[in-house]
């Protein structure tokens, strides 16, 4: 596009909705929201990216192939899963763990996050997918 004013307004645009999509995923770790949603959200600026410059442009801005993406999510999400099996709770078992960090406090860590992060990973390489094969026919 030549619009001087969407290009301003989006390239402004693109780190807040990187943020917002980080905020979403950890904001869902608690209450709704999460992976799929965040997923969503980044996937969203990296079309408004590869809008207004242009595929090629917005696969280098990502610097990670989606299909890269998809695979690490979905290993990320299955190894979350089988987790608790190796300690004999049926699968998909959410296992929790407290981490102390200096300038955050307690922490409370768990599988649940890292499926989240899995879900994340495979919505936006999906995605990215679909809006890269879609703006370069």
């Amino acid at each position: 596009m030549d619009s001087v004013i969407l290009k301003t307004a989006i390239r402004f645009l693109l780190p807040l909705l990187l943020l917002a999509s980080v905020f979403l995923f950890l904001r869902g770790h608690n209450d709704p929201g999460g992976g799929f949603v965040g997923g969503l959200v980044v996937s969203g600026a990296i079309a408004l990216y590869a809008i207004i410059d242009s595929a090629s442009a917005a696969r280098q801005m990502l610097r990670v192939s989606p299909r890269i993406l998809i695979g690490s999510g979905l290993l990320i999400s299955l190894s979350s899963g089988l987790a608790p099996l190796l300690t004999g709770r049926p699968f998909l078992t959410g296992l929790w763990t407290t981490a102390t960090t200096v300038g955050l406090g307690e922490l409370h860590i768990g599988t649940p996050l890292f499926f989240d992060l899995g879900v994340y990973l495979v919505v936006t390489g999906v995605s990215v997918v679909f809006i890269f094969s879609l703006l370069e026919e």
